[in-house]
């Protein structure tokens, strides 16, 4: 099995998620940043183009974070990344729903990629008169749900309860985009950060990704 991946990326969440699971996996670094996923190569293994992408044992791949991660947590129960109780398990797909789809993809996106937000000019492309006003947008987006996420983990030590979960890999990569992009955590968000920071499986990739 191997995990390819890209520095900065969201594939950190699926890594985290391997080491929690205890699976044997192997890792092959994409430059992202570079062009490395709309090389003719990686496009033959994922033509979606972006990482976390899973090569499975029997040959297949996987592509999105929430596919791959409950994958890997079906694959191996006694890692208890998906929460037996059924409402528990629903409040976490919910968690992890909001992460990739508000968070990520509209929020984060827009401060990483605002001219994909940018008014086009059939002549002339991206028009670039919005781009501040579109990182600003993305910012206001992440501050919300961040602290909509934060009155939801009062008291809670991880995002859905007291173990971790395919949710609380997807969250730390969010959290850890913050303090570059200078946006602070609120308290329970950042205490659950800091949760992350101090687990073995997380130190270990913070490691091999060179940042801790």
């Amino acid at each position: 099995m191997k995990l390819y991946w890209g520095p900065h990326t969201c594939a950190i969440g699926i890594h985290i998620l391997l080491e929690e699971a205890g699976a044997t996996f192997e890792t092959e670094k994409i430059d992202v940043a570079g062009g490395g996923t709309r090389a003719e190569e990686f496009l033959r293994i994922n033509p979606k183009g972006k990482v976390p992408t899973l090569l499975r044992d029997d040959g297949s791949v996987l592509t999105e974070f929430g596919a791959i991660g409950t994958w890997i947590a079906r694959s191996y129960p006694e890692a208890g990344l998906i929460p037996d109780d059924a409402e528990a398990e629903t409040r976490m797909v919910e968690i992890l729903d909001y992460i990739e789809g508000t968070i990520h993809g509209q929020g984060f996106t827009r401060i990483f990629k605002p001219d994909y937000f940018e008014p086009q000019d059939a002549l002339h492309g991206t028009l670039g008169l919005g781009r501040s006003k579109v990182e600003h947008q993305g910012r206001e987006i992440v501050e919300r749900a961040f602290a909509l996420l934060d009155s939801q983990m009062a008291g809670a030590a991880y995002a859905v309860g007291e173990t971790v979960s395919i949710a609380d890999a997807a969250l730390f990569y969010v959290e850890r985009w913050a303090e570059p992009n200078k946006i602070s955590l609120p308290s329970h968000v950042n205490d659950h950060f800091h949760r992350m920071l101090a687990r073995s499986s997380v130190a270990k990739v913070r490691r091999l990704w060179g940042e801790g």
